[in-house]
């Protein structure tokens, strides 16, 4: 049996918590709503009309950067770190340049937009057309290293 590959960097890219209660006000917007109708429909407004609003923060919420089996996963996108170059660390207004005016269409970003600092990693693989992978990142100097640390133990090994 195989004994799983160690993870050298795992982060959840969690939303913060004003957004819940964000959340917790369309709720109440969708009781309001419903009030005309009986209390037993504002209830019902509130409960469902909440529900929706949580799942997606949530959602939204919980994607995951990790580095893992010599792979970058960056939300749904996997990339073998082999296919990668250095990563730089970019503060927040490196970051926010590179999410707007700096940005290339044909780059790949796993972005959210509460999270001020990225990294930007380039993609050395001839065959993808992707010049770079944006990442959001509350953590950019330790995801850096472990890209380093990743693709020097690919090199390696």
């Amino acid at each position: 049996m195989d004994e799983p590959t160690p993870t050298t960097f795992d982060e959840r890219l969690t939303a913060p918590r004003s957004w819940w209660l964000i959340a917790a006000a369309l709720g109440f917007g969708a009781a309001m709503a419903m009030l005309p109708l009986g209390t037993l429909a504002a209830l019902g407004g509130f409960v469902v009309g909440g529900a929706l609003a949580a799942v997606a923060v949530s959602a939204y919420g919980s994607v995951r950067v990790r580095i893992v089996g010599g792979a970058l996963v960056a939300g749904e996108a996997r990339i073998p770190v082999s296919a990668l170059g250095d990563g730089e660390a970019l503060d927040a207004e490196e970051a926010r340049a590179w999410r707007s005016h700096r940005a290339d269409t044909r780059a790949h970003m796993l972005l959210r937009a509460y999270i001020p600092t990225a990294v930007r990693v380039k993609v050395t693989d001839p065959e993808d057309p992707t010049p770079y992978v944006y990442v959001s990142t509350r953590h950019p100097q330790e995801l850096t290293a472990a890209l380093a640390a990743a693709r020097n133990s690919a090199q390696a090994g």
